[in-house]
């Protein structure tokens, strides 16, 4: 699926902030569990999008460290949700070709969802057609936090350098995301990707996330095709 007929500068890797479930199902009288589970229809839907644009990486904010704190049932319900797409989607995604890889602190989450995590980065090791990092249990300030953690344990000498705690994030080897997609009229980060984010290219809309298909995708990678990237350089 060309985009300006095949002239855009498709970004490598795109990172989005999914949101807006909830006010998509209050908006429609459904219970929050609704507007998620049309967000996870609509993310299916912008992997297969992101593949068909050539895009390399997909980065998705799907569960934060501060989502935890939201209404017991709704977190249940996430889980259960999570539990689903571990185990009637990665079988779909690897049939496209997809690596799927999550990027977070797993240890929060109950066993069988280790397992289910583990399972499908395993099985999709191999993959090459994009790669999908689900940030899952993620905040910015921890990982750069952990970070820093992970290089006083290993005694490192001063000064740190960058490169250094670059190393010991997440996911070290995954480039910075080019393009970073918030949806649901929000304009803030949410404490995503903070440190990978430093000179990402932002783009915001008003649509809720169920709402965000391939043609909210063309509009933001047009967008992106459109700035000139500078870097701070004058």
């Amino acid at each position: 699926m060309p985009i300006d007929g095949g002239s855009a500068k498709i970004p490598a890797h795109i990172g989005i902030i999914m949101d807006g479930n909830r006010r998509w199902a209050k908006k429609r009288g459904l219970p929050a569990i609704a507007g998620h589970r049309a967000g996870m229809k609509a993310l299916e839907k912008i992997i297969d999008n992101a593949n068909e644009f050539g895009v390399k990486y997909l980065s998705l904010y799907a569960f934060s460290t501060e989502n935890w704190k939201r209404n017991p049932l709704e977190v249940e319900g996430l889980m259960g949700l999570f539990r689903l797409y571990l185990k009637d989607k990665v079988e779909r995604l690897c049939a496209r070709g997809a690596r799927i890889r999550f990027v977070g602190k797993m240890d929060a989450f109950d066993g069988d969802i280790r397992e289910g995590v583990r399972e499908a980065e395993e099985k999709t090791v191999r993959n090459g057609a994009i790669e999908v990092i689900i940030c899952v249990n993620y905040g910015g300030r921890q990982e750069i936090v952990d970070a820093v953690n992970r290089l006083i344990a290993e005694r490192m000498e001063s000064p740190v350098t960058e490169d250094a705690v670059r190393s010991k994030l997440y996911a070290p080897d995954i480039p910075d995301p080019d393009l970073i997609i918030r949806t649901g009229g929000e304009l803030r980060m949410s404490n995503f990707w903070l440190w990978e984010g430093a000179y990402s290219e932002y783009y915001f809309t008003d649509a809720y996330w169920p709402e965000f298909g391939g043609k909210e995708l063309q509009l933001a990678i047009s967008s992106f095709s459109e700035r000139e990237r500078r870097y701070g350089a004058t």
